[in-house]
């Protein structure tokens, strides 16, 4: 939603506010079920004030998902493009992966729950940018196949298995908890690797080549940012 002309940066401070308020009310109440007047009252705006900032309740549901796809895939692109090791680079993009669920627990149940009430050409794009990111990942198992460090897995089937791994955390996970987004990837990646693994080949030290790669390139990774609560199941 680009900021209509004429209003300063109140204007937009205001409007990512009220994006903040509507992730953690659809986290918890889910997206069909909060009305615009529960939006509104979360806001501290009349309803008519509340459509000079979002357009439409959908508009909000697009910025939640943006929030997710857009600094995900932007750094999923990144990471594949580098010349390192596939099994170093899944490794980067597993702590990418994580380091948005652990920023965005609210908008991650939001992005796993409701994406489907999009509608026409928003859901085309999220759609599209959640093929693009499940081929990235194809692709780098599958150059670890083809390099000799993965036994011949089939590469659909380890696409889901990593994906499936990862993208559940948000239901259990604590921003403040025992874990971070460092930890558990290293742990994931333990279990991935090991798993797809060819037996008798020696894997490279991916725990030393990543940490090495995050101290050169720092701004690839974001800082985990806690969440103000923590987001609760719909229904």
């Amino acid at each position: 939603m680009p900021r209509p002309p004429g209003h300063g940066p109140d204007y937009e401070v205001k409007r990512q506010k009220i994006i903040d308020s509507a992730a953690e009310l659809f986290a918890r109440q889910g997206y069909a079920a909060t009305s615009v007047n529960d939006l509104g009252r979360a806001a501290g705006l009349a309803k008519g004030a509340l459509y000079y900032y979002i357009g439409a309740k959908e508009n909000l549901l697009i910025e939640i998902q943006s929030r997710v796809m857009a600094p995900l895939l932007a750094r999923a692109r990144q990471i594949a493009a580098l010349d390192m090791d596939a099994l170093v680079r899944l490794r980067l993009l597993s702590e990418s992966l994580l380091t948005i669920i652990f920023r965005r627990l609210d908008h991650i149940w939001v992005y796993e729950h409701d994406y489907r009430s999009l509608t026409g050409d928003s859901l085309h794009t999220l759609l599209s940018q959640r093929a693009e990111f499940e081929q990235l990942v194809r692709e780098l198992l599958t150059e670890a196949v083809e390099g000799g460090s993965f036994r011949a897995v089939d590469p659909g089937l380890a696409t889901l298995q990593f994906l499936n791994l990862h993208n559940h955390t948000y239901q259990w996970v604590k921003a403040d908890g025992r874990w971070n987004p460092a930890q558990l990837s290293r742990e994931y990646c333990s279990t991935l690797l090991r798993g797809f693994g060819v037996p008798g080949v020696t894997l490279p030290d991916v725990e030393e080549a990543a940490a090495a790669f995050k101290r050169d390139r720092p701004d690839l990774f974001l800082a985990p940012e806690p969440e103000r609560k923590p987001a609760p199941a719909a229904g």
